[in-house]
């Protein structure tokens, strides 16, 4: 059996981590969906995930937030796909939608996706500019609630310990069940703050007010981006406006330590519906005047055309089952 030293592992990681631009391509999240029991593969610069379908010898892959691939990528990925069983490969490429780029997509084997698992538009707050110009920019709603929380004496602190971990599971606990969204296990944020922390890629915030966290979030540092790919907060006590002030001063410290722009980490379309579920979301974030950002969207390479419209058609319906169980 073939060994490889730390020293060898050690320089792959870095070589690696110096090619990919977002946190969900780095060395770190492959090796924390590998402590998953998830199979993941590394080729070149892309990263992908492979994922069995329950009962069956068949997978799906799914490569997050890397480069658009060229059509030599893509027959690497089908080859990669067929040696894995997968009936389709989804890729949700961390690209921003243009006329060029939407020309390149169209002139690739690639399909819209069935079922997109990215958010196809984010926020993106511009750190770069000063302190005043983000307050001048916000709404004003937004600054009021900014006043209020700290006339309350809210308090934001960076706090990494066990304790303040296990107050965001609580909390994310209260969230979804208030929400009623579909939502990771305990393990899957135990595992992911264990890898994603130990790099410092991952960190975490919380808003106190009288000695109670009313919120935390789970902040990704990656390259000259901050994201906020997990929140969670109280319902208690939300007059004092926690969340709010939570935000602002992990854009400041954001500011501090040299980082360009905050990934608010989603955003419904323009003009979007007040029904939605995400709109309270939409809002909060569009408080700030953060920039509207769509990408390129999902795409699927098939694999299997046999089996990928049978793959559709359960999906549908495993989908529309779980959504009447939550009801």
């Amino acid at each position: 059996m073939l060994m490889r030293d730390n020293t060898g592992m050690d320089d792959e990681k870095t070589s690696w981590n110096a090619r990919v631009r977002h946190p969900l391509q780095s060395w770190e999240w492959g090796d924390f969906r590998s402590r998953m029991g998830i199979d993941v593969v590394r080729n070149n610069a892309y990263q992908l995930t492979i994922h069995r379908i329950p009962h069956t010898p068949w997978t799906i892959g799914y490569l997050p937030k890397g480069t658009l691939p060229s059509r030599k990528a893509l027959e690497d990925l089908r080859r990669i796909g067929r040696e894995k069983r997968a009936i389709f490969v989804t890729i949700e490429p961390d690209v921003i939608r243009s006329e060029k780029n939407e020309a390149m997509v169209a002139a690739l084997p690639l399909i819209p996706s069935h079922h997109p698992l990215f958010t196809k538009y984010t926020f993106i707050l511009d750190l770069t500019k000063s302190e005043e110009e983000l307050l001048r920019a916000m709404h004003p709603k937004t600054r009021y609630n900014l006043k209020v929380a700290k006339k309350h004496g809210v308090t934001i602190k960076e706090d990494n310990s066990k304790e303040a971990f296990d107050a965001y599971m609580k909390l994310n606990m209260e969230t979804t069940q208030r929400q009623g969204f579909f939502a990771h296990n305990r393990t899957y944020h135990e595992t992911m703050w264990d890898t994603m922390r130990t790099s410092g890629i991952a960190r975490l915030f919380t808003a106190e007010y009288q000695k109670k966290i009313l919120a935390a979030w789970i902040i990704f540092a990656w390259g000259k981006t901050l994201y906020y790919p997990y929140g969670t907060s109280s319902r208690e006590y939300r007059e004092v406006m926690a969340p709010t002030l939570l935000l602002w001063e992990i854009a400041l410290w954001g500011k501090r330590m040299g980082y360009k722009t905050f990934d608010l980490w989603g955003a419904l379309p323009e003009n979007p519906d007040p029904k939605d579920p995400w709109y309270g979301f939409h809002r909060f974030k569009q408080g700030f005047n953060p920039t509207h950002v769509e990408f390129i969207g999902s795409y699927d390479l098939v694999i299997n055309p046999l089996l990928y419209p049978v793959y559709k058609i359960a999906d549908k319906i495993r989908w529309a089952l779980l959504r009447l169980k939550r009801k």
